[in-house]
């Protein structure tokens, strides 16, 4: 599953998901926060605090777990790769500012295809919009947060205005619920061989 967010909002949004997931939540959870590529950055301190999942910052080429929520570093931006693996992209001088959630979407929806989820909180820009889109071409899930089935402005509503159907908009706490009926369902479907 992968999560995207930007600013004081977007923080407060994954903080927020991040407290709602279970420690035995059935699934790798990959996070980003745009962040200045120059400055040192405490975002996995921040993260750890609310979350009942492990909060990461994983090596190159190392296996995604199950279980464990993961961040990349503020110059060095997390991807998904072949096999489960991490590929970390190097983003020195602020390269791709305010374009890490795509990257992130984007290798999600190459590698993990039907199984991915895709999630939008709240930010300004579109970032997130070319991924989320490719996410649902893929055949994964797409989910934007918002209220009354509108989509909140900036990144969410940019996402849903892209290109593509979105599969579902909430709450934050809503969002986390749906997380948690899809992952128990995907992982009773591959237990029982369907």
């Amino acid at each position: 599953m992968a999560i995207g967010a930007s600013g004081s909002e977007g923080l407060h949004d994954l903080c927020r998901l991040l407290a709602c997931f279970p420690s035995s939540l059935p699934a790798v959870v990959l996070a980003v926060l745009h962040r200045p590529s120059n400055r040192i950055s405490h975002l996995r301190q921040v993260l750890a605090r609310r979350s009942a999942l492990p909060v990461l910052i994983p090596e190159e080429d190392q296996v995604f777990r199950i279980g464990r929520c993961y961040i990349g570093e503020p110059a060095a931006h997390l991807s998904l790769a072949e096999r489960s693996r991490v590929c970390l992209v190097e983003g020195a001088n602020n390269k791709y500012r305010n374009k890490t959630v795509d990257l992130l979407f984007m290798s999600v929806a190459a590698h993990a295809r039907t199984r991915s989820i895709g999630v939008v909180l709240r930010g300004s820009l579109s970032d997130g919009s070319r991924g989320l889109a490719a996410i649902h071409f893929a055949g994964g899930v797409t989910m934007v947060v918002g209220s009354r089935g509108m989509a909140a402005e900036g990144m969410p509503s940019n996402a849903t205005n892209y290109d593509g159907p979105i599969d579902f908009i909430g709450s934050v706490e809503e969002i986390a619920a749906e997380i948690s009926h899809r992952t128990g369902a995907l992982t009773a479907d591959m237990l029982s061989g369907d």
